[in-house]
């Protein structure tokens, strides 16, 4: 299947079975915001809770909090994001039309060879680095890029265009000041540290997770929930002394990618790229990126961002946020490694990963059925449970394996139409296991259970059935 096709696809069935709507959908939607349906909902939250407890559960210097999105004004000041959080832009003087100039030149080199491709994205970052904003409108210029709806290559200068939601807290207008819907999670973490150090009894190194929402006003939206103005993270910032930063950002650069290889994706679908251009306060950055139906993209950050974050707030704050080391009896402003993953950007990986459309026709007849292959942990639904019909009592013993089930996993129960219609819904959903009641049931006690991906089928005790899928959704 092309690319583009595919993510046409995904956009399609994420509708049809209730992963994901566009937004105020019958209002005619809301550009570049999504809703999660009954099974999306439960595919992000399992993602997160996966995440999660890799993070807190399985390591014991790492702890979790849940930090408010509003924060004080003066939090953004300090970390940069008043000043610094911006893209370089370019208009378009005939459509009015506003794009983020990476944007414009990554399109543009996927229509060139591989060679030439790479060489236009090289000078592009070349560019970025030095800030260098007439080199990359000449770019643009020289390389006959025009924007596609008036179809014209008449650019504004390019500019830089802050990315942050500004709002007023206060209930009377004159009285009301400016605040902000937090670009990041990370700064919730970093005004927390001695709470969390002193409370929690902490010894470097250590670290502090946390997931929730973020907001930014992108100028230039796309790729389905890939890049939206109100998304989801899951960061971890890894407190250490200062001169050790290297090794354990080496360690986490490992250590994600096992996370990422755990669910089962390939290790050729993913890759490392190293940053050309360093945020100021780092001394080293990489994405992990995978390969979407749209290119390699990024999906997770690992950033050694120095002592930059904690120096910044003990500046602006007046208050004293260093870390006092017993072993060596000295005061000194911990360093920090980052990891900070994309929630819905993870759901999108997953989803790309588990699509699946199969032939599978024989001599005798034309078949097919679309799948997602989701890992057992992370699927919506666990188990469905089908009776092979609404009379003679199976429906009743359907009931009450259900009843068995569902206080340990997600269970599905459904009656109606012929067997093999119901296991193609459930494959579509992405339902690892089916189980079919019918009058050998009574008899023997005895069950069809059906496997998704290889889609066999065995006979096993009505009683095994809640110890078998418990095995094998397990996340450790």
């Amino acid at each position: 299947m092309a690319n583009e096709n595919k993510l046409q696809a995904i956009i399609g069935h994420c509708k049809e079975y209730g992963y994901i709507f566009q937004s105020s959908e019958i209002y005619d939607g809301l550009s570049a915001v999504y809703d999660y349906g009954q099974y999306g909902a439960e595919l992000k939250r399992n993602i997160r809770d996966y995440w999660w407890r890799s993070m807190t559960q399985m390591h014991e210097n790492i702890v979790g909090i849940d930090a408010a999105i509003f924060m004080h004004p003066t939090v953004w000041k300090a970390s940069g994001h008043v000043d610094n959080f911006s893209d370089p832009m370019i208009d378009n003087k005939d459509s009015k039309k506003r794009y983020r100039v990476d944007h414009l030149l990554e399109a543009h080199a996927e229509t060139l060879s591989e060679e030439a491709g790479k060489a236009l994205i090289d000078t592009m970052e070349q560019l970025l680095a030095a800030n260098d904003f007439d080199g990359l409108r000449t770019l643009i210029m020289d390389n006959g890029i025009k924007c596609g709806v008036s179809g014209t290559a008449n650019w504004t200068d390019v500019r830089q265009f802050n990315l942050m939601f500004a709002t007023q807290l206060g209930s009377v207008a004159e009285e009301a000041s400016e605040i902000y819907l937090r670009p990041e999670t990370a700064q919730g973490i970093f005004v927390n540290f001695l709470n969390v150090q002193k409370t929690g009894r902490m010894k470097i190194p250590f670290g502090i997770a946390q997931t929730g929402k973020a907001f930014r006003n992108e100028i230039v939206a796309r790729g389905f929930i890939f890049r939206m103005r109100e998304f989801e993270q899951m960061e971890m910032q890894f407190f250490v002394k200062p001169g050790t930063q290297k090794e354990w950002y080496e360690y986490w650069k490992e250590a994600r990618m096992k996370w990422h290889l755990s669910m089962g994706i390939p290790q050729e679908h993913y890759r490392f790229h190293d940053h050309v251009k360093l945020a100021h306060y780092a001394d080293a950055a990489c994405d992990i990126e995978y390969d979407f139906p749209m290119g390699f993209k990024e999906v997770e950050g690992i950033h050694s961002r120095t002592d930059f974050d904690l120096s910044q707030h003990q500046k602006f704050s007046g208050k004293k946020l260093t870390y006092f080391d017993t072993d060596i009896n000295q005061h000194y402003v911990p360093y920090v490694v980052e990891t900070s993953i994309g929630l819905d950007r993870t759901v999108m990986m997953v989803l790309s990963e588990a699509y699946k459309e199969e032939d599978l026709s024989t001599a005798e007849k034309q078949d097919s059925r679309v799948v997602l292959n989701l890992p057992p942990m992370l699927a919506p639904i666990k188990l469905a449970v089908l009776p092979l019909t609404k009379k003679d009592g199976l429906p009743e013993l359907a009931r009450e394996l259900i009843d068995q089930c569902k206080p340990y996993f997600k269970c599905y129960y459904e009656e109606k139409d012929s067997i093999g219609k119901r296991y193609r819904r459930q494959d579509a959903i992405g339902t690892p296991f089916c189980i079919t009641i019918d009058h050998q049931t009574k008899e023997d006690q005895t069950v069809t259970i059906r496997y998704r991906d290889s889609m066999t089928q065995e006979r096993i005790a009505l009683s095994s059935v809640r110890d078998l899928v418990m095995d094998k959704i397990k996340m450790f």
